[in-house]
């Protein structure tokens, strides 16, 4: 892939944008500029924003969908920036020099929020690097035990992808030992217990054979009541390479999956503020310092764009922004605080000011610390929500289409926290590698208010049957009754519990 000429144009750009930033107090990674055409940056997206992969068809089926959205006037990518240091970014070639500057800015404001948000400081900074060893890897295990076989494995892999711990990166144990790298240890073993007798008759009440019959049953029993893992495992896939019965290779590619599903993660969990906050920085940089007159007009065409909202969708760039832009403004008038939560006269609340002037410090602070969840939870306000005309919408049988539910803020907030919280997904457990004493894996799916789409539960169980080779069963809740789901290899059974 032969990136095209950095002109010298974009590269002055690229020297004035990056000393405004740094004014401004952005603190970023070195940031590599490369300029593509439309078809290298559908390719690159479909990758992820990564210019090589593993090879696999759903690459190839992402990249078919860019690039007709592009082709028939459905969607364009602007920018494309990696989480790397450096920071590899990419702008597309057809950009007039309005979107350039625009896309320079953005990737700063991505930059810096990539080096500084706590979510992202436990992911790997040379991944660019990494993917290119692991489509090193799964190549060569293609060449020697064929493509079919490594595409079909990856696929089993793929479909469980998200059955990580997002929050286990940030968890430290008191036991630092490796968690599965071999099977538990025994449960604390029991004490033999001995018949009373004399000293000189102990030899014939409690004769050697005795004793070691006796350890025997305490061993087969202690193996019969173990129970592992000791606790839940939500990192399912942890779980899996450290005991089902696969290959080396296997293990080899699940654990690629699995170091690629956590990169990803903090993305996910912060995709409102950190779009909001390189909008906030892009916004701020061209408008403060580098628009031309006869650019302003261009430039608020596609910034409007960019903050366009659709129904049934949730902006992140439009939703970000303006949460930062009303953070800021209710720190720098002192909005905040005890006195200013009990009041209660609307006029005094609506011209509240206080002349603080702490908005660019404490957005700072919360790009720091925060992810989308306890963002949204403690930064969404009633008045921000009747400001930007929020709204819970739901489906309407009677009439065939979705309506307006309810505008009240605590419903708006719910719906919120409920879509970011696990990424919207219900949450499975490991609860035993050797139910009933079998071998056979019991997960649980903790209903906190998100069903299980039973056809897609019981796709995923033949997956993961796939890696454990034993029978695979879910606890979930149907209603209002618990029900175990079974897979055994050759059919679905369902039953009460």
């Amino acid at each position: 892939m032969g990136a095209k000429k950095f002109s010298t144009e974009l590269k002055n750009l690229k020297y004035e944008i990056q000393e405004h930033a740094r004014e401004f107090g952005l603190d970023f990674f070195k940031v590599i500029f490369e300029v593509l055409d439309f078809s290298q940056l559908n390719e690159i997206a479909s990758y992820g924003g990564f210019p090589t992969r593993y090879p696999h068809w759903k690459f190839g089926m992402e990249y078919e969908k860019l690039q007709k959205g592009y082709t028939y006037g459905l969607q364009k990518i602007y920018e494309q920036v990696i989480n790397n240091d450096p920071c590899y970014a990419y702008l597309l070639e057809t950009n007039n020099i309005v979107d350039q500057k625009m896309v320079m800015a953005h990737v700063y404001g991505h930059c810096d929020f990539f080096k500084n948000n706590l979510w992202f400081s436990k992911t790997n900074r040379k991944m660019m690097d990494e993917m290119a060893n692991h489509g090193m890897r799964i190549r060569r295990f293609m060449e020697k035990y064929g493509e079919e076989e490594v595409d079909n494995f990856i696929d089993t892999c793929l479909s469980i992808e998200n059955l990580i711990d997002p929050h286990s990166q940030f968890i430290v144990r008191r036991n630092q030992k490796p968690r599965y790298n071999t099977i538990p240890k025994e449960i604390e073993e029991e004490t033999v217990k001995r018949l009373k007798s004399k000293d000189y008759m102990d030899s014939f009440i409690n004769p050697e054979e005795f004793i070691k019959a006796q350890k025997m049953k305490l061993e087969e029993k202690s193996q019969k009541r173990k129970k592992f893992p000791e606790d839940p495992e939500k990192d399912i896939l942890l779980f899996l390479i450290g005991y089902s019965p696969l290959a080396t290779w296997q293990k080899d590619i699940l654990s690629i999956i699995r170091e690629e599903s956590y990169y990803f993660t903090p993305q996910g969990q912060t995709k409102i503020m950190n779009e909001g906050w390189a909008t906030y920085w892009h916004s701020k940089i061209l408008t403060q310092k580098c628009l031309k007159n006869n650019e302003i007009i261009d430039y608020a065409d596609h910034h409007s764009g960019t903050l366009g909202s659709r129904p049934g969708v949730i902006n992140p760039y439009k939703i970000g922004l303006e949460l930062f832009r009303d953070i800021e403004d209710r720190w720098n008038k002192g909005k905040f605080g005890k006195e200013y939560e009990e009041c209660d006269d609307f006029v005094k609340k609506k011209n509240w000011n206080r002349n603080l002037g702490l908005g660019r410090e404490k957005i700072f602070e919360i790009r720091k610390l925060y992810n989308d969840i306890n963002f949204i939870d403690t930064f969404l306000t009633k008045e921000f929500c009747e400001e930007q005309g929020l709204f819970t919408y739901e489906y309407n049988d009677k009439t065939k289409r979705y309506e307006i539910s309810d505008r009240d803020f605590k419903k708006i907030k719910e719906k919120f926290l409920f879509a970011l919280t696990n990424f919207g997904q219900p949450h499975i457990y490991v609860e035993d590698g050797n139910y009933d004493n079998r071998g056979e894996l019991y997960l649980t799916h903790r209903h906190e208010g998100i069903d299980l789409k039973i056809e897609y539960a019981k796709d995923t169980m033949v997956n993961i049957h796939k890696i454990w080779k034993r029978p695979v069963h879910l606890q979930t809740q149907i209603g209002e009754k618990k029900v175990l789901l079974t897979y055994n290899g050759k059919e679905h059974t369902e039953k009460n519990i």
